[in-house]
């Protein structure tokens, strides 16, 4: 299933976040390892200040893998299906592990935010 996720930087927590993905060490020792950096090259900063990106997850409960890496930096707002589960092809057992490649968000995505990528307002933040 897809998610849309908000989620605010938690305070004094951005340099951290900033060399786990310039180290690629974000989700280390996850089975969603490489997912945490396609993510945050993904995510967008929006006006209200979250970090908005769309997330694969094969979890029975949403993000129950990726939750603690990363509740490690952010303050996870909202967590929500990113379109109806119903038309899922891995929800509906029609595709399984549909999702991985599935561009059934590819809208979603694009119009989540236009503002600049979570990492690139990272780093003048902490310049």
């Amino acid at each position: 299933m897809r998610y849309l996720v908000r989620a605010r930087v938690k305070p004094d927590r951005e340099a951290e976040l900033l060399r786990a993905i310039e180290d690629q060490t974000l989700g280390k020792g996850s089975v969603a390892e490489g997912e945490y950096l396609r993510n945050m090259q993904d995510a967008r900063l929006c006006s209200d200040q979250t970090a908005r990106w769309v997330e694969v997850c094969y979890c029975p409960m949403p993000l129950e893998e990726e939750r603690p890496y990363w509740e490690q930096y952010f303050e996870l707002t909202r967590v929500q299906d990113a379109h109806d589960r119903r038309r899922c092809r891995d929800q509906n057992g029609s595709k399984p592990w549909a999702c991985g490649d599935c561009d059934c968000t590819a809208r979603l995505e694009q119009s989540k935010c236009q503002r600049k990528h979570t990492v690139d307002m990272l780093s003048p933040q902490l310049a």
